[in-house]
């Protein structure tokens, strides 16, 4: 009997300005020989000579036989770079082999050779020598991103996994690495470096995504920027420890890769066990812009995003932090909603006896003390006033100083069981993995959500995790703690629905595509000073859309970095945005209230294009200038703002030239001054009508303004009268 034949395909899917040429054949995972520009419709002799073209050739002492890597780089096949599946049986077992089986094409058997659009390809393949079976899905959806995942299982007896990471082809043009650091208080700072030999690798090890995380690691041309360059880039969708990396042979040759990062002995699979990667996202296109709005568009189509109004939204933390009294608290709500304000947040502090940072946290029951006849009092008055109500909790954490640390300290992680780990703002983490911990905490929550309707949750995560294990086994559990918090989330929404959740994690310290398939917005920083919000909200939106990101309208004298700025530069910083304050309003001046309210009902004005549109930054040479905008989909609409951030290298700005728009357009364009009129005006800032190709190419001349200060303006389409 013959063996049956090892399944062959080679796919050419087309999306959105995307070519993923990609071949499963002589049994081997899945190989890429273009990810990257379109190159239009293909027979299969076209696709045999794209590859024959671009096949490396063998070198003086290189290896005889010379293999492109695949998806999952093995070291049998010649890659000697940082092999795809790290793992062992006690040292054994440590090259896999894997062989495909089975082919899929959007869930359906498939071979020869397919020209498709959006496509889904899944291979399952078996590894006799480590007695291991993977499976692998490569998918290119209709926005042009490349995604792909891993689910791994063990056949064999008891196998340490200690690591899985997927990547795709990177071309020798890609010198270029803009990633991110930052800190709490200023995420998301970008940084550029070199691609040389080598791998410039991005590991992550605080127990959720970090302030400091790379977000998105970028590969491309020199000098690649917010138009142009072409742009590779790579985002690791896991809200726990992990991996983003470039790399580059002696070869020349080079990959894009991430996953999640293992600590050792964390996963260990017994016989028929499997370990499910996170999604490995990735995106191309010419500019950072385009890559951008990829994203973008991936993420609008999601079946769960959000798709009503983003309410306008006050949190009450910088207004009162701990001092939760209710008639302060109902002045808050009642001023709130005279301005329009559509959502009402209550802070940390309404809880157990949390009446500052050092004690109970982890007891998620109302306090008696503070609100003796429960929270129904504020929520019935917030829901009167025509808002929606939303709750303050960090399920994950708890404090030293609590009931349930005190009847649980067996719940706490740490790496031993005679000794905590280190405080961090007072708390230590609980231990979600423990099934009756996580009950704790999910029947403690669902019994608030039981008692009062509850709109949204504010989900803060407040530390990051040291020496992550379980107490009694030692061993680490952050994979299983992030899966854990996933299913509580998942767990919540299911038994109401309806509810809205925001990832904040000291601010922005979890922004990923892993907590974005169940929360509806993130919380970019804690720092609202507007002048440190140009830089985060400017590089949040390089995964993000602005619906997602929250932008308050901060004091009047940040709590953060105690600046003083104007409130028409709060409000025109947290216009971009999922709008609201963070403000004691009761200290604000009648006039500051009149001007909150005109920004407000502009937000709402303006919400529909800035929540929908195509984002557009401009690269300037003076960096104290920082442009941008949003453009409507049918290019007939866009608002930009114009914002300098410090003193101008020039006395004069000189002119902007506009991206996005269309040049065959007649647009007015005119400024918007909800703080009113400014006392110098430039001589288009009466309204002027102008060609698409004249704002494309000629621009308009920036205006005269001062340091920490911004301007919105509007371009809409001019639509002339027929007889």
């Amino acid at each position: 009997m013959s063996p049956t034949p090892a399944p062959s395909i080679l796919l050419h899917a087309r999306a959105a300005g995307v070519s993923l040429l990609i071949e499963v054949s002589d049994a081997r995972l899945p190989v890429v020989h273009h990810w990257g520009g379109d190159l239009g419709t293909l027979t299969e002799a076209d696709a045999r000579d794209v590859i024959l073209a671009s096949a490396p050739v063998p070198a003086n002492n290189n290896l005889d036989v010379t293999l492109l890597p695949s998806v999952l780089p093995e070291q049998w096949s010649g890659w000697l770079g940082r092999p795809g599946l790290r793992g062992s049986r006690g040292g054994r077992d440590f090259s896999s082999v894997f062989e495909t089986e089975a082919v899929t094409l959007d869930g359906t058997a498939a071979d020869g050779y397919v020209e498709a659009e959006a496509a889904s390809l899944t291979v399952t393949a078996r590894s006799a020598a480590t007695n291991l079976t993977i499976e692998i899905t490569v998918e290119l959806t209709a926005q042009g991103i490349v995604r792909q995942r891993a689910t791994l299982t063990n056949d064999g007896e008891s196998y340490q996994l200690d690591d899985l990471v997927l990547t795709l082809p990177l071309p020798t043009l890609a010198t270029d690495i803009l990633d991110f650091a930052g800190h709490w208080g200023l995420e998301r700072v970008p940084q550029r470096t070199n691609l040389a030999v080598g791998t410039h690798l991005r590991e992550n090890r605080k127990g959720r995504t970090g302030a400091d995380a790379a977000y998105l690691l970028h590969a491309g041309t020199p000098g690649f920027d917010f138009a142009g360059g072409e742009v590779y880039a790579v985002h690791t969708g896991f809200s726990g420890n992990h991996t983003h990396y470039a790399e580059r042979l002696w070869t020349g040759a080079g990959v894009l890769g991430g996953g999640e990062l293992l600590e050792s002995g964390e996963v260990v699979l017994q016989t028929g066990e499997q370990y499910v990667s996170p999604w490995i996202y990735f995106s191309n296109a010419e500019g950072l812009d385009a890559v951008a709005r990829r994203f973008h568009r991936f993420l609008r189509a999601r079946p769960q995003h959000p798709t009503t109004v983003r309410p306008v939204t006050i949190n009450t933390w910088e207004a009162v932090y701990f001092d939760h009294d209710f008639e302060r608290l109902a002045d808050l709500a009642r001023r709130a909603a005279a301005l329009g304000i559509e959502r009402y947040v209550l802070d940390d502090g309404w809880f157990g006896s949390r009446r500052d940072d050092h004690s109970g946290l982890g007891d998620w029951v109302v306090s008696a003390d503070v609100w003796p006849n429960g929270l129904a009092p504020l929520v019935d008055l917030v829901k009167g006033l025509g808002m929606q109500f939303g709750l303050w909790f960090e399920p994950e954490m708890v404090n030293p100083d609590s009931d349930v640390a005190r009847a649980h300290p067996e719940w706490i992680i740490g790496a031993s069981a005679d000794r905590w780990p280190i405080a961090a703002r007072h708390q230590q983490v609980i231990d979600l993995a423990i099934p009756e911990a996580y009950a704790h905490v999910r029947d403690q929550m669902l019994a608030v959500l039981a008692e009062v309707e509850i709109d949204y949750i504010k989900w803060d995560h407040n530390r990051d995790l040291v020496e992550a294990g379980n107490l009694l086994t030692g061993r680490p559990v952050v994979h299983e703690q992030t899966l854990a918090a996933y299913r509580l989330m998942d767990e919540l929404k299911a038994a109401h629905p309806g509810l809205e959740i925001e990832s904040c994690a000291s601010g922005g310290g979890r922004v990923d595509l892993g907590v974005l398939e169940r929360t509806d917005r993130v919380w970019v920083s804690d720092n609202i000073d507007p002048l440190d919000r140009q830089l985060m909200n400017r590089w949040t939106t390089q995964l993000i859309p602005a619906e997602l990101m929250g932008t308050h309208v901060a004091s009047g004298i940040s709590h953060t970095t105690h600046r003083a700025n104007t409130l028409e530069f709060r409000a025109a910083s947290a216009l971009f945005g999922h709008f609201g304050v963070e403000w004691d309003l009761a200290k604000a001046t009648e006039q500051e209230i009149t001007e909150l309210s005109a920004w407000i009902q502009t937000h709402k004005e303006l919400r529909g294009l800035l929540h929908g549109g195509d984002l557009v930054r401009i690269d300037l040479a003076d960096p104290s200038w920082y442009v941008h905008g949003v453009v409507s989909e049918d290019q007939a609409h866009a608002v930009f703002s114009l914002a300098l951030l410090a003193s101008p290298i020039h006395s004069n700005g000189g002119a902007v030239r506009f991206a996005g728009l269309d040049p065959k357009r007649r647009y007015r364009v005119a400024p918007v001054f909800p703080s009113g009129e400014p006392e110098h005006l430039t001589p288009w800032a009466g309204g002027v009508v102008l060609t698409g190709a004249a704002l494309i190419r000629s621009g308009l001349e920036l205006p005269a303004l001062p340091p920490s200060s911004a301007w919105i303006v509007r371009f809409d389409e001019v639509v002339e009268a027929t007889n």
